[in-house]
C-alpha cells in the first residue's frame, strides 16, 4: 500500500529554492517549536537565528494562500510578536521576515511599532494589529493599557525577544517580564523564543524567561578575526583623556582598503568629532561617508541604514545605535575607536561584519592611549577563548512594579489577587513579600502615607467588585505618556532656523550642553558646525556655521568602566610580560614602557597586589592595582580612606581609572605599614561603604530616575515638556518629603540599593576584596611616578582650577619622566598629547612649580590685597 505524500514543511521549500541546508540548530528550533516548546537560541553573530525561529513560527502556525485568493488574501491576526530592544533593529529586522512572505504567498502582514511610528500607522494598528508585529517592550506594555487589550491579542501564539542579552540587565528586561506574565495568562500555552549571541550565563538567561525552556546552541564555526591598529611607537608615560585624533591616517589608510566598513566609537561626542575629522582628511568622501548615532533624526537615521545595507556608502561613523543584529551584507570590517572595555561588546560589534553564515568577521582595535594597547592584546586572547560577559536580572524594582499595575489598571483592570500571583510569575519579583505587595498597592491607591491628601496620585482604586480601574482620565493620558524605564536628561529638538519658522530637524540634544552656549556660539552636531540662533519652547534653532573651532556635545554615558572578564584578560598579559614573555606586535610594541614600570617598581599581576608609595611636594602617595574596573575602584578608594581616616584623623584625596587608584595626603603617612589585611576586610562592607561616602547625595541622585518610573514625576505634555531642572526639584522634593514624613517608603530604599549595586558595584567590590586578600602584597616605594602611575596623576589634574593648560603641564611632567628614564621610549605623533582646550595664558599659576606638579598651599605666593 503507498503510503501518504508528507507535504514539504515552509522551510525546507524556502531552503531549497535558494539552494541552502539548515543548520542543525535551526532544525533543533523547527522541531522544539513544532512539539510545542520554548527556549533560548545562543548562536554567533550572522549565523542565522533569525530565520531559525521565523520559519518554525511559520511551519507551525501558517499556511499559503489559495490561488483564487492571492490577489485580495485575507491577512491572519495578531499571531507572532516580535521584541527588538532597538529602533533602527526593528525596520531592519521587518525587511528580513518579509522577504519570506512574499515567496511563499503566506497572507501575513508585518507591523512595526516604535517610538518612531507615526499616528496614522498607530491608528491603523488600533483598528487591527498586523500578523506579526515588531515592537519594543515599552511599546509593547502600552498596547497592553487598551481596554480591549485581551481581544487584541486574542490570537497570539508566539513571542520572539531578540538580543535578549540588551534586555536581560536592566529595567527594560524587568517590564517585559511583567507584560509576558500578563500574555501567559491569557494564553498558557505561549511559546517564548528569545535570541541571543553574546552571554556567559546562559541557563539564568534561559530561567529568567522560561523556567523549563530549551537551550539550543548553534555551535558554528565563526571566523572572528581582531586584531590592532598601531603606531610605530608608544608613549612611555600615558593619559587618557584625548581622543586619539593622531591615529586619523592610520584610519584612513584603513578605510581606503576597504569597500564598506564601520568605525564604532564609545560615545556620541566622538562620533561626531571622528566623522569631522574624517571628512575634512578627505573630502573627495563627502557622500560616501555617513554618521550615526541615538540622537540624530529618524529620517537621517533611516537613511543611512538603508544606504549602508545598499553599499553606496565607504564608511559609517557610529555608536552601539549599530550594534545589534542589523543585517549589513557589504560591510567587510569594523574598526573600533579607543578599547570596547567588554569581550561581548566587541564581538557584537565584530559580528556587523561579515554577517553572513560562512563569511569571516573582523575588527580592528584603534588603541587612543598605551594602555589601551595592552587592552586589545588582552581583549584579542579573551575573544579567543569565547570569555564572555555574564548579565543579571534585576531584582524586585519596585519603581518598574507600580509603573505596571497602572498600566494593567488602564488595560481592563485587574483583582488584588490574581494580580499577585501574575507578578509573582515572573522572575524579578518571584520572591515578593505580601508586605511589599500591599505598600505597592497603596502606593498607586493614594501615593503612600505622605500623598494621601493629593488626587494626582490617586492613580488607581478598586471598585465594588475589587476591580482596580484609572478613575481619572486626565491621569490616564499622563501614565500613557510616561510608561518606560528608559530615563535621561530632557533633549532639546535641533532644527535649522528660517523666518516663517523652524526648518529640517536634525536631532535632539541634551538640555545642560545648550545651557551653556550663548547666541552665536557654534558647536558640531550631526557632522556638521552649526551655529546657535535662539532656544525657545525646547527647541534648539540654528543655522550653517562657517567657524572650525566649534564646541562638540557631551551626552551623558560616556564611561564605561572596563569588564572583569576583560581584566583579568589584562592581568594574565602581564604576568606573562614579568615571565619575559611578549606574544604578539601589541606585546612587542609595549615592551619599552612595561620595561620602565620593571625597572623602576614592578609589574601587577593575577597572583600580586602591586602598591606603589611615593614622596613628593603634594604629599605622600599610594597607588594600588586592583584591575577591576572605574566603578569597583571608586568604592575601594573611598573605602581605603575612610577606614584609614578612622584609625588616624588624615586628609585623603582620591583618583581612579580602570587599573588602579590612588590615595594622597599632604601629611606624612605610613602608607607601607597602614596596608594591613584588616583594610581589605568584608566585614562590615556595606555600612563601611554607606559611611565612606556621601550616600545620602548618591541616593538622592539615583531616585531621580525612581521618581519619574514610578510616576512620581511627570515629564510634561507633547510640545510643553518640563525642563532637568524642573523635574530634578520635583524628585528632590519628594526625597525629602518620604525622607522625613515617610521614611519607610520602599522607594527610598531602592535608591540606596541601586546606588550600591549600579553606581558603586558592591557585590563586585566584595568579589574584588576577596581576590585582594588572596593575593601577595607587593610594596614599592619609589622615586618617581611610574608609567602605571602617570594616569593616574593626570586623573586628579583635570578636577584641580589652573590657568594653565592641562597639556602643557603634563608636557613637561613627560618630558621629566622620559629625561629619568633614559634611552628607548619612542614619541610617535599618533599618541602625542592632544588637547583641544583653549590655549592657555601667558605664565604659570602660582599653584604650580616648576615641573608643573601643583604646590603644597603652604608654598603658594600670597594674593595681594
Amino acid at each position: 500500500m503507498d503510503q501518504p505524500v508528507r507535504p514539504r514543511s515552509l522551510s525546507s521549500v524556502w531552503f531549497a529554492q535558494r539552494g541552502w541546508k539548515p543548520f542543525a540548530f535551526q532544525k533543533d528550533v523547527w522541531q522544539a517549536v513544532k512539539a510545542g516548546e520554548s527556549g533560548l537560541l545562543h548562536a554567533s553573530t550572522g549565523a542565522g537565528k533569525t530565520y531559525a525561529v521565523w520559519f518554525a513560527a511559520l511551519d507551525r502556525f501558517a499556511t499559503p494562500s489559495p490561488a483564487e485568493t492571492r490577489k485580495k488574501p485575507v491577512m491572519a491576526p495578531l499571531t507572532v510578536l516580535w521584541i527588538t530592544p532597538m529602533r533602527a533593529l526593528a525596520a531592519d529586522t521587518a525587511r528580513a521576515l518579509q522577504a519570506p512572505l512574499d515567496d511563499l504567498q503566506i497572507p501575513w502582514d508585518i507591523g512595526l511599532r516604535t517610538g518612531d511610528t507615526s499616528s496614522a500607522e498607530r491608528a491603523r494598528q488600533s483598528r487591527k494589529l498586523p500578523s506579526t508585529l515588531i515592537t519594543t517592550p515599552e511599546s509593547l506594555t502600552l498596547l497592553l493599557t487598551r481596554a480591549d487589550a485581551r481581544e487584541a491579542f486574542a490570537h497570539l501564539r508566539m513571542v520572539v525577544i531578540d538580543e535578549w542579552h540588551e534586555l536581560l540587565g536592566n529595567k527594560r528586561g524587568v517590564q517585559l517580564q511583567l507584560a509576558l506574565a500578563r500574555l501567559r495568562l491569557w494564553h498558557p500555552p505561549l511559546l517564548v523564543w528569545a535570541l541571543s549571541a553574546t552571554l556567559g550565563n546562559l541557563e539564568h538567561a534561559r530561567e529568567v524567561l522560561m523556567p523549563a525552556g530549551r537551550l539550543v546552541q548553534g555551535k558554528l564555526a565563526k571566523d572572528l578575526r581582531i586584531d590592532s591598529l598601531l603606531p610605530a611607537g608608544l608613549e612611555r608615560f600615558p593619559w587618557a583623556g584625548h581622543l586619539g585624533l593622531r591615529m586619523l591616517p592610520q584610519v584612513v589608510e584603513e578605510l581606503e582598503a576597504s569597500s564598506t566598513a564601520l568605525v564604532f566609537t564609545n560615545t556620541r561626542s566622538q562620533a561626531e568629532s571622528w566623522y569631522q575629522a574624517l571628512l575634512e582628511a578627505r573630502p573627495d568622501w563627502a557622500g560616501l561617508l555617513a554618521l550615526h548615532h541615538g540622537s540624530l533624526s529618524q529620517e537621517v537615521r533611516d537613511w543611512v541604514e538603508q544606504a549602508l545595507k545598499e553599499g553606496r556608502l565607504k564608511a559609517v561613523v557610529c555608536t552601539s545605535s549599530l550594534d545589534l543584529g542589523v543585517d549589513f551584507l557589504p560591510v567587510e570590517r569594523v574598526l573600533q575607536i579607543g578599547s570596547p572595555k567588554g569581550v561581548a561588546r566587541l564581538m557584537q560589534r565584530a559580528g556587523r561584519s561579515g554577517h553572513a553564515p560562512g563569511r569571516p568577521s573582523r575588527a580592528t582595535l584603534v588603541p587612543t592611549h598605551s594602555l589601551e594597547v595592552l587592552e586589545a592584546a588582552a581583549a584579542q586572547s579573551a575573544v579567543a577563548e569565547r570569555k564572555v560577559e555574564a548579565r543579571l536580572s534585576p531584582d524586585k524594582p519596585l519603581d518598574v512594579l507600580v509603573q505596571h499595575l497602572v498600566s494593567m489598571a488602564l488595560g481592563g483592570g485587574f483583582h488584588a489577587n490574581a494580580m499577585l500571583a501574575e507578578v509573582r510569575s515572573a522572575w524579578a519579583y518571584r520572591s515578593l513579600s505580601d508586605e511589599e505587595w500591599q505598600w505597592a498597592l497603596a502606593f498607586i491607591r493614594h501615593g503612600g502615607h505622605s500623598l494621601t491628601a493629593y488626587p494626582d496620585y490617586r492613580r488607581a482604586e478598586p471598585d465594588a467588585s475589587g476591580l482596580w480601574q484609572v478613575p481619572d482620565a486626565r491621569l490616564a493620558r499622563r501614565h500613557r505618556m510616561s510608561i518606560g524605564t528608559i530615563v535621561s536628561d530632557a533633549s532639546l529638538a535641533v532644527k535649522y532656523w528660517s523666518k516663517g519658522g523652524g526648518g529640517g530637524s536634525l536631532g535632539s540634544v541634551e538640555e545642560g550642553f545648550i545651557a551653556r552656549l550663548r547666541p552665536g556660539d557654534t558647536f558640531l552636531f550631526a557632522g556638521r558646525p552649526l551655529e546657535l540662533v535662539r532656544v525657545e519652547n525646547m527647541t534648539v534653532y540654528v543655522r550653517r556655521a562657517t567657524s572650525r573651532k566649534a564646541a562638540i556635545p557631551r551626552w551623558n554615558g560616556g564611561r564605561m568602566p572596563l569588564s572583569s572578564e576583560l581584566a583579568d584578560a589584562v592581568l594574565a598579559k602581564l604576568d606573562a610580560a614579568a615571565r619575559d614573555e611578549y606574544p604578539g606586535p601589541e606585546m612587542q610594541l609595549l615592551r619599552p614602557l612595561l620595561d620602565v614600570q620593571q625597572a623602576w617598581s614592578a609589574l601587577p599581576g593575577a597572583a600580586t597586589l602591586l602598591a606603589e608609595v611615593l614622596k613628593s611636594r603634594e604629599g605622600w602617595h599610594l597607588f594600588l592595582y586592583p584591575f577591576a574596573g572605574r566603578s569597583v575602584h571608586l568604592g575601594l578608594a573611598s573605602l581605603l580612606a575612610w577606614r584609614l581616616a578612622r584609625e588616624q584623623p588624615l586628609s585623603l584625596s582620591i583618583a581612579v581609572n580602570d587599573y588602579g587608584l590612588e590615595l594622597l595626603c599632604p601629611s606624612e603617612v605610613d602608607f607601607a605599614a597602614r596596608l594591613t589585611p584588616a583594610l581589605f576586610s568584608t566585614d562590615d562592607l556595606l555600612s563601611d561603604v554607606l559611611a565612606s561616602l556621601n550616600a545620602g547625595e548618591l541616593a538622592r541622585r539615583r531616585f531621580r530616575e525612581i521618581a519619574r518610573i514610578a510616576g512620581l514625576v511627570f515629564s510634561g505634555y507633547p510640545g510643553a515638556p518640563k525642563s532637568t531642572r524642573q523635574l530634578q526639584a520635583s524628585s528632590a522634593l519628594f526625597f525629602d518629603v518620604f525622607s522625613q514624613y515617610d521614611p519607610g517608603n520602599l522607594l527610598l530604599g531602592q535608591a540606596q540599593e541601586e546606588v550600591l549595586r549600579q553606581e558603586l558595584d558592591v557585590q563586585r567590590l566584595q568579589h574584588t576584596l576577596h581576590r585582594l586578600q588572596s593575593r601577595r602584597l607587593d610594596i614599592r616605594t619609589v622615586k618617581r611616578a611610574t608609567p602605571f602611575a602617570f594616569p593616574l596623576l593626570v586623573e586628579r589634574f583635570r578636577e584641580s582650577l589652573s590657568s594653565e593648560k592641562l597639556a602643557d603641564r603634563i608636557r613637561r611632567m613627560v618630558a621629566d619622566l622620559e629625561q629619568a628614564a633614559g634611552p628607548g621610549g619612542y614619541q610617535d605623533p599618533a599618541f602625542a598629547i592632544d588637547d583641544e582646550r583653549p590655549a592657555p595664558r601667558k605664565g604659570r599659576s602660582p599653584r604650580q612649580g616648576k615641573d608643573g606638579l601643583p604646590r603644597p598651599p603652604a608654598q603658594r605666593p600670597k594674593k595681594r590685597r
